[in-house]
């Protein structure tokens, strides 16, 4: 079997200005970085030793797997609005051996360029936009089709930025043939043992080898005690009361499995170390249809690397990068974080987003203190001080962050700083505290217009909210993923009130993703006294889709019962506004609703409204949403 590559994955390319640049890598060994930035119309910039030194920050998280950031401060500003590219070489430590990106990853390069590379643009007039990609979901790669649209379109016309707003990674939704090729390059690359309390299994390496329960891993988690009566979470006849999701038969749990599994959804370095191979006990017929779409997944994965590795890289948690529901009342986080290794498990995919995702969104967020800390458990996981990070990670107040662009993208922490309800523990919390979208309005003061990341959309489909309204009357918010901006009147009140707030922005741009189909709204006041332009535009799912006949009844009925028009719309808390959907083409009956796996490119306007939105599809077919036209005024 191949020995370990020297690069585990990325470079991914993630903030960027005219004075900073940012590369979060995976290595198998300790390294340096050589780097020379090339503008095309420039002289070259060879960044010096003693600044990369001071700009790289390295994690140890096994005898052969180092997480790396590089996030560089420049003397002399970037030249906007031309082709910059980057010369990287790794210099093992303690070794005269130099490794260029050549040799490692040759592919990472476009045609006509010679070097991997990006734009920094003076404004954003285009973004790349999708969220939750499911590894083994049967539709095709959303990203796989941006790099194709990257490869055939001049550099020119590339958007600013890749914006991914949740479920990069689905922790909670394993497929066996996955769980299995993990399992075989942990101890490749020597991440420490780490115990457990509380739990039917000691360790992760007795859960990595001897008892790895594929399948069945719904029998670990964690159960509620028996004085605690809130099985009423979800339905009777379910098997986990605290952890929710239907495919939770291989939820990750160790720290490792998590870290491993970014890897693998990156890069396709570490797919050659593993022969995967049915065990026993698991389904046949599921086993191979699901390895041969995870081959399919694999296979493309170079592309995938080269488009994170020229276009900035903007991320943000949703529910499946930790749990499904994560959080989403304050009910499942009493049942949730009382248990000692259900808040481990949760804690372990947070400590991974953290050092995967998290870190490279704003490197100022996170301070020396905290990586020490989580350096220290990396070493030896499981103890006291594992835990301690983990309370600490929880109640981080940091996750969200802005990138200075123009216009600016703003992107939000929806999952940590929830607006509980204080009537009943049951009901749906709000998306954000009062004290988040206060800052949040402060922040927006005096801007002209703005690109908001909020991983669940602001202004969703009316029907769908009603229905999740209905089961959180009867108790049962989990079953229908009650969670929406409308749910809890609280932060409803609040955010419509920072819309109508005279000096935020005049221009909104709302990129979400979560619900598996795409759409684009523009939100209107019925009051003349309100003149900010809304626009929400979803975009998910990267590699998910909506079960199809299910939404397309969905959408008509929502068509029938929510037309911009409707009187029922005055029996809603949006009845102040006039939200007008905006067709996709081609739609062959009217559809409003986009079902297919993709990403959204948006293009704007000078004043930082939408000029144009095509959904990218995966399967190549690109749908266009018609902005001039919206349904109120021409049906």
């Amino acid at each position: 079997m191949p020995s370990l590559p020297l690069v585990l994955s990325g470079p991914i390319l993630r903030r960027i200005t005219p004075t900073q640049i940012t590369f979060w890598m995976a290595t198998s060994q300790k390294v340096n970085f050589q780097l020379t930035l090339i503008p095309e119309n420039n002289a070259s910039l060879e960044i010096n030793k003693k600044t990369l030194e001071a700009s790289q920050q390295q994690v140890f998280a096994g005898e052969k797997l180092y997480f790396q950031l590089i996030n560089i401060n420049l003397d002399t500003p970037l030249p906007t609005d031309e082709w910059i590219g980057y010369d990287l070489t790794l210099v093992i430590t303690n070794k005269n051996e130099k490794h260029s990106w050549r040799d490692w990853a040759p592919h990472l390069t476009y045609p006509g360029k010679s070097h991997p590379g990006f734009i920094l643009r003076s404004c954003v007039r285009k973004i790349m936009h999708g969220s939750c990609r499911k590894p083994h979901h049967d539709s095709k790669d959303g990203l796989v089709r941006v790099d194709n649209w990257l490869a055939s379109n001049d550099i020119k016309d590339w958007p600013a930025a890749l914006i991914m707003s949740g479920d990069q990674v689905y922790v909670d939704d394993v497929a066996t043939p996955m769980l299995v090729a993990i399992h075989q390059l942990i101890p490749q690359l020597g991440i420490p043992n780490e115990s457990f309390i509380n739990s039917k299994i000691e360790s992760s390496t007795i859960l990595h080898t001897a008892e790895p329960h594929y399948t069945q891993r719904e029998n670990l988690l964690p159960t509620l005690n028996s004085d605690k009566n809130l099985g009423h979470l979800i339905f009777s006849g379910a098997r986990k009361p605290v952890f929710t999701s239907i495919n939770a038969q291989n939820h990750l749990v160790s720290l490792a499995e998590v870290l491993t599994m970014y890897l693998m959804v990156w890069s396709p370095a570490c797919w050659n170390l593993i022969d995967i191979k049915q065990p026993s006990n698991v389904d046949s017929d599921r086993f191979e249809r699901e390895k041969c779409i995870l081959q399919a997944f694999q296979e493309n994965l170079s592309q995938v690397q080269r488009v994170m590795a020229n276009i900035p890289c903007a991320m943000i948690f949703d529910d499946h990068d930790i749990t499904d529901d994560w959080n989403l009342t304050a009910e499942w986080e009493q049942a949730a974080y009382d248990h000692p290794f259900s808040k481990r498990i949760i804690g372990n995919a947070l400590i991974g987003y953290f050092i995967c995702q998290g870190w490279g969104n704003a490197p100022e967020n996170f301070t020396k203190e905290l990586l020490e800390k989580t350096q220290n458990i990396l070493r030896l996981p499981g103890d006291k001080k594992h835990d301690e990070l983990i309370n600490t990670l929880l109640r981080y107040p940091s996750w969200h962050y802005q990138w200075n662009t123009s216009p600016p993208i703003v992107v939000l922490d929806t999952r940590t700083h929830r607006w509980r309800s204080e009537r009943n523990l049951n009901k749906p919390s709000g998306l954000m505290d009062w004290e988040m979208l206060t800052d949040l309005q402060q922040n927006l003061l005096g801007k002209e217009a703005v690109i908001l990341v909020s991983p669940a959309p602001m202004f969703g489909v009316k029907l769908i909210e009603v229905i999740q309204r209905a089961f959180t009357w009867f108790g049962k918010p989990l079953v229908v993923d009650a969670e929406n901006w409308m749910a809890h009147p609280g932060s409803a009140n609040a955010l419509l009130n920072l819309f109508r707030h005279k000096q935020t922005p005049e221009h909104f741009v709302i990129l979400s993703g979560d619900v598996h189909y795409s759409f684009v709204y523009q939100v209107e006041w019925r009051s003349k006294k309100n003149n900010a332009d809304i626009w929400q535009i979803t975009s998910s799912g990267i590699k998910n889709e909506f079960p199809k006949m299910l939404l397309e009844v969905l959408d008509r009925l929502n068509r029938w019962l929510y037309s911009p028009r409707s009187p029922l719309n005055w029996f809603t808390r949006r009845r102040a506004l006039r939200i007008i959907p905006h067709k996709p083409k081609p739609s062959s009956r009217g559809e409003r609703l986009v079902n297919a796996s993709g990403l959204c490119l948006v293009e704007f306007n000078e004043d930082g409204s939408p000029h144009e939105v095509t959904h990218i599809g995966s399967d190549d077919q690109d749908i266009i949403f018609e902005i001039e036209e919206g349904e109120a005024r021409w049906e």
